[in-house]
């Protein structure tokens, strides 16, 4: 292939002879726009306490806030792969802003927690769709040479918006009604939609695709059942799940065979809902393993520190959200720096001293109790992020560029719902240890405060032990065998 078909957008949607469309414009925005919708993956967090006071709800409930609308996610994103493949870059754009828009609108005006978190899940449906669409524009437009540098903004989407969610809501929080979480971002998401009437044109292909409601509705019923009955693990503790978790769990289990059989015949006549043969690349598969993994702590940590600091610490949302706020920081400014390292050395050097970085500070986490000074939780987190913010980019950018230009829609859709069943998993988890944990140390005499310290610290040695397995993961990380000869550089072909 020669680099000017790698360099060319797809199929013009302009007439032959017309001016090349300018794709610099058209990423800026979707990058712009997937930031502000992923920041609110964890805007949630700090209000949690508050929430289950001013809503008269418990913990485990109050989590849904957040685990539905990773939940949502999980099941709407599958979807994307044939969304992608079938519709145009433009009318995907404004469907997805205008569905967080909405249910942005929705959540600012709830009366109580069910509308709230009926527009939460409003809100997660346009955001599914704005991560694999930025993935899949940047694989077709962007040069092989360059993908490295540009996954590192990306980077900062995905990772970084979800780690200043809980700085913004404390700040938020400190002197507004939690309603003003939604009010302050509604008119962000109406400016975006204002300037796509402007910027957005259709730079990517389309090709004919036939939608499959039995995957579809597979997909649904094992995502959903999985993250479902984790959550209800974290109720149970507290003896509030409406069924026994094992129930929809099994049910997730089930549904997922059935959807991989589905799809293995369906892509036979490459008809499948999400294509599975993006797991016939060996970089693709270890990197999405460690990408679950990854996503995992970092979402089961960003839960769980400020339900820490507010319950056990008794800190106020503002100081939580700044203590917070260095993470996300430091995470942002390595990721472009990081994605020039990828272009020029490939990924193991990185992900490996990243995750080794990443696990050490989960170690760290488990010293965490009622009287660690703030100073040492601020470096330990900062840690946290300066591991993971070595590991996103990375192994994103080895999955998703070890890939043939037909499988990127797929491999965008699979990407992204790993990486959102990874975080709500992850957050069920975590909450689900602390829950555990702390209803023992409650048991034994513990007041309310050192409870939730003990429950805390039950949780991230558990996720410490999965990071250190994730460290001996990454020494089997490479770069796609089609490119060792010719350098660093992945090519998507």
């Amino acid at each position: 292939m020669t680099l000017e078909n790698d360099l060319r957008p797809g199929r013009p949607s302009t007439p032959s002879g017309a001016p090349a469309i300018r794709t610099g414009p058209v990423i800026a925005l979707l990058v712009a726009s997937a930031f502000v919708v992923i920041l609110n993956e964890t805007i949630m967090g700090v209000a949690l306490p508050r929430l289950m006071v001013d809503l008269d709800v418990t913990a485990a409930t109050a989590q849904w806030l957040t685990t539905g609308f990773l939940l949502t996610m999980s099941i709407v994103i599958p979807c994307t792969g044939y969304l992608l493949a079938r519709f145009p870059l433009r009318g995907l754009f404004f469907t997805a802003m205008s569905l967080f828009a909405t249910g942005t609108l929705v959540a600012a005006l709830a009366p109580g927690f069910e509308v709230l978190l009926a527009g939460r899940v409003v809100q997660a449906s346009g955001t599914a769709i704005m991560l694999p669409l930025l993935f899949t524009t940047v694989l077709n437009v962007v040069p092989a040479t360059h993908r490295g540098r540009m996954m590192g903004v990306i980077s900062i989407v995905i990772a970084v918006a979800p780690a200043i969610g809980p700085t913004v809501a404390g700040a938020i929080l400190s002197a507004l009604d939690w309603r003003w979480m939604f009010w302050l971002v509604l008119p962000i998401a109406l400016l975006a939609i204002a300037l796509g009437a402007v910027w957005v044109r259709n730079v990517t292909e389309t090709s004919p695709a036939t939608f499959d409601p039995l995957s579809a509705l597979l997909a649904a019923a094992g995502f959903g059942g999985l993250i479902y009955g984790l959550s209800l693990v974290g109720e149970s503790a507290s003896g509030h799940a409406p069924v026994a978790p094992g129930i929809p769990v099994a049910v997730g289990v089930v549904a997922l065979i059935v959807f991989v059989r589905r799809q293995l015949t369906l892509q036979r006549t490459d008809s499948a809902f999400l294509d599975l043969r993006t797991f016939a690349s060996r970089s693709f598969s270890l990197a999405v393993v460690l990408v679950v993994v990854v996503m995992s702590a970092l979402f089961g940590s960003l839960i769980l520190l400020p339900l820490y600091l507010q319950q056990a610490l008794a800190l106020d949302t503002l100081t939580v959200g700044l203590m917070m706020l260095p993470g996300g920081v430091l995470m942002g400014v390595i990721a472009p720096v990081v994605g020039a390292l990828f272009d020029r050395y490939g990924p193991r050097p990185l992900v490996l001293p990243g995750m080794v970085v990443a696990a050490a500070a989960l170690w760290g986490m488990t010293t965490f109790g009622m009287d660690t000074a703030i100073w040492w939780i601020v470096a330990v987190h900062m840690t946290l992020n300066l591991g993971l913010g070595f590991v996103f980019t990375p192994l994103l950018t080895s999955a998703l560029g070890s890939l043939p230009r037909a499988l990127y829609s797929h491999g965008s859709a699979i990407t992204s719902t790993l990486q959102q069943v990874a975080g709500a998993a992850g957050t069920a988890l975590f909450v689900t240890l602390m829950s555990v944990g702390a209803a023992g140390a409650a048991a034994t005499g513990a007041d309310p405060a050192e409870a939730m310290a003990a429950g805390v610290h039950r949780a991230f040695v558990v996720g410490a032990v999965i990071a250190s397995v994730a460290v001996v993961l990454t020494l089997f990380v490479r770069k796609p065998a089609e490119v060792e000869a010719e350098g660093p550089v992945l090519v998507g072909h």
